[in-house]
């Protein structure tokens, strides 16, 4: 483990189950209390466009800890992101938890966009130090959305499939898909109850239609909410502080800080 000061954040890094070496930002005054895990989306990193960076601040302000990471793969911690997995995901979730609970934090909150919010479900419904658990534009089927963007006009390099989305094409290995199928987000989301669970969602998702917020809110228990943010796409494009100040009034109703 490493640490670096900026300012009031930290650089900091620590190792997966594979031993490979994430990167993060650390935004705490003190290690105590709650810290915020935040979890990109699926080709994103630590920084989100500098949006997260924002918000991590913002928490910090409101008394709440952020730790931001790259999953594997992603940004500046070690990996291929052609080896990307839902299951590997779920283990750096599990390796960044690990890690803030030995700094001192006491109470996890996790938070995922995307492909990131629906690691954050599947680990946040086994894993009881988890005390509550927010996504934004996660998709409840992953298998069947991730099947739709195969690349059916690219041709596979050896055992690397294309995918083509919002943010052009990147390949994934084969098994990718093979481990989708043993995941079951809705199962995953009717595990959180009894801790708070927000879902947040724009109208106009093309990408993630807002059916999926839908699906993982009727299949979870309560405490439970729901937020559709009318007309916003799947980036929330223009719509961030509403994804912002949703989440805040959800961290302060479930989890004040003193």
């Amino acid at each position: 483990m490493s640490l670096k000061k900026l300012f009031d954040r930290e650089k900091v890094s620590y190792v997966n189950a594979k031993g490979l070496r994430l990167a993060g930002l650390l935004y705490s005054f003190e290690k105590t209390g709650t810290v915020v895990i935040v979890c990109h989306g699926f080709t994103g990193s630590k920084e989100g466009g500098g949006r997260a960076l924002a918000m991590a601040e913002e928490l910090e302000h409101r008394g709440y800890a952020t730790l931001l990471f790259s999953f594997s793969g992603c940004g500046e911690s070690e990996g291929d992101f052609a080896d990307i997995s839902l299951s590997g995901q779920i283990n750096d979730i599990k390796s960044s938890i690990d890690f803030c609970l030995t700094l001192g934090f006491e109470r996890i909150i996790l938070t995922g966009r995307s492909f990131g919010g629906t690691a954050a479900l599947c680990h946040g419904g086994t894993d009881r130090r988890v005390t509550g658990v927010c996504t934004w534009a996660a998709p409840s089927e992953p298998l069947s959305l991730f099947s739709s963007l195969r690349g059916k006009s690219l041709e596979k390099k050896g055992d690397l499939v294309p995918l083509s989305g919002e943010q052009g094409t990147v390949f994934v290995r084969e098994s990718f898909f093979q481990d989708l199928s043993q995941h079951h987000v809705s199962a995953q989301a009717a595990l959180i109850s009894p801790r708070p669970l927000l879902v947040v969602h724009g109208s106009n998702d093309s990408v993630v239609p807002a059916g999926n917020a839908q699906a993982i809110y009727d299949a979870a228990g309560e405490p439970k909410r729901i937020k559709i943010i009318i007309g916003a796409d799947h980036q929330f494009t223009g719509r961030h502080r509403e994804v912002w100040d949703a989440f805040f009034h959800w961290l302060d109703e479930y989890f004040p800080q003193i």
